[in-house]
């Protein structure tokens, strides 16, 4: 524990030793429960942007056709015989 907050630079209140437990774990638990809630925004946004970019995708997707139609030639019997009478 000392090292850790000797690693975060914290130090004692005044009229204390050493850090506290109770002092150093309040900011640990504000500080951890603003990243979350930072952290569950961001994923949000992030969520939001990745759905409009596969919506974006399937209209593109829907705007062109998977196969092409080609029209058609005449070259079997009917037209054959069609174009002698």
């Amino acid at each position: 524990f000392l090292e850790t907050t000797a690693y975060f630079c914290m130090k004692p209140k005044m009229g204390e030793k050493e850090v506290s437990p109770h002092s150093f774990f309040s900011i640990w638990h504000e500080f951890s429960s603003d990243f979350k809630d930072f952290w569950k925004k961001e994923n949000k946004l992030i969520l939001q942007e990745r759905v409009k970019e596969a919506e974006e995708v399937c209209r593109q997707k829907k705007g062109k056709s998977l196969y092409n139609i080609r029209p058609k030639h005449d070259s079997g019997i009917v037209s054959k015989i069609c174009s002698n009478t």
